[in-house]
């Protein structure tokens, strides 16, 4: 676990967003730095402030520093699988933490939907490369290993498609109160289950969204944060876990194990219980990544998610409203940094129709072969 001392030492003061959508004419690099820009303006920062930078899903950190006039201390490139949004946001907090670097600017661009990418298939080069051992038996795409994990837990513990819709049609509610969605046409249970099949059984309905966009972060201290132009969000605990050595896929337990390792260092660290949490972020590349998910967080036993999640508990006004943004599945796939990026608007009281009422803590998970956390607060404390 984290060391508890870095609890709190770190602050969200600074958030920006382009459009989402099909943005033709704009690279990862264009993307990276009009995300930049905005979170800059956010916070009343310039680049000159800026002496830390990360870049995900951009190629070179050399060229976009080049480009958008940043002079770095500390500077680093990671991967481009969406797990890396909860490492690189975890990476900055040590450093600052650390003194590495006083403030540092997290840059993601994505320009998949113009460039035409597609997630599987044999030429996807996507992210590491390393699911094409897979690739011989069939598994050519991440929603082909998602619906055989589902397939696995609708098996063993008789979850239905049925009770999976709640997802999607929770989030498609959200988006519609968020005029930065791509998809905002409300969805109801029957239209899911109606809805064609992508990879059986999973609906079309229980897929990201390939889209343009960018996003950009800034984490500083939290004695800094407090002479920023917006009240800061302070990251009151992470964690992360893997289950690599043995990440067969499906996994066994579809990675509630590891999960379950970065829940105990994460509520350990920010002092925090479940009930406290006024809404979650979870990583939603395919509904079931959120059943397994709350599951794996402890938010309910193992095989009791499709019967948890009914009667509206991740909508708004609900126990924990999930994905309040629409996430990956409405607004856009932002690969887990629009859903921190929501989780600092919320705290800071800046969603409008969606907004949460008095949100003080709120928790961004993702269950991948590489697991991560945040908790943020509204204070403090």
């Amino acid at each position: 676990m984290p060391s508890p001392h870095l609890k709190n030492q770190t602050a969200v003061v600074g958030v920006g967003t382009t459009q989402f959508g099909r943005l033709p004419g704009m690279d990862t690099y264009d993307l990276g730095a009009w995300a930049l820009k905005e979170a800059l303006n956010d916070c009343g920062l310039t680049s000159a402030d800026i002496d830390g930078v990360i870049v995900n899903r951009i190629p070179d950190y050399q060229r976009f520093s080049e480009s958008f006039g940043l002079n770095p201390r500390f500077a680093l490139s990671t991967p481009g699988q969406g797990r890396m949004s909860g490492v690189s946001i975890q990476i900055a907090a040590m450093a600052v933490a650390s003194g590495m670097a006083k403030t540092i600017a997290l840059v993601y661009g994505n320009d998949g939907r113009s460039a035409g990418d597609k997630y599987g298939g044999e030429g996807d080069r996507y992210g590491s490369g390393g699911a094409g051992q897979f690739f011989p038996y069939g598994m050519t795409s991440p929603g082909a290993v998602h619906a055989m994990m589902f397939a696995r837990h609708m098996h063993q513990y008789g979850t239905t498609s049925e009770q999976l819709a709640a997802i999607p049609v929770a989030f498609r509610k959200h988006a519609s109160l968020n005029p930065s969605a791509v998809m905002r046409e409300l969805i109801t249970v029957e239209q899911h289950q109606a809805s064609k099949f992508i990879a059986e059984p999973l609906h079309i309905y229980d897929y990201c969204m390939i889209n343009d966009g960018g996003v950009a972060l800034i984490i500083t201290s939290a004695d800094r944060a407090k002479d920023m132009k917006k009240s800061p969000a302070y990251i009151r605990g992470f964690s992360q876990s893997s289950k690599l050595k043995d990440s067969t896929f499906p996994p066994d337990d579809l990675w509630y194990s590891a999960i379950q390792k970065t829940a105990t260092d994460v509520y350990e660290m920010a002092g925090v219980k479940r009930e406290d949490l006024d809404a979650l972020m979870i990583y939603d590349n395919f509904s079931p990544t959120v059943l397994f998910s709350l599951e794996g967080f402890g938010f309910c036993k193992q095989g009791e998610g499709g019967d948890w999640i009914q009667n509206g508990r991740l909508e708004l006004g609900g126990q924990f409203p999930t994905n309040t943004s629409g996430g990956h599945l409405s607004e856009s796939y932002m690969q887990g940094w629009g859903l921190n990026v929501e989780a600092v608007r919320q705290i800071r009281g800046e969603c409008n129709q969606r907004q949460i009422k008095d949100a003080k803590l709120i928790q961004y998970m993702c269950a991948a072969p590489l697991m991560t956390s945040i908790i943020y607060g509204k204070d403090a404390v």
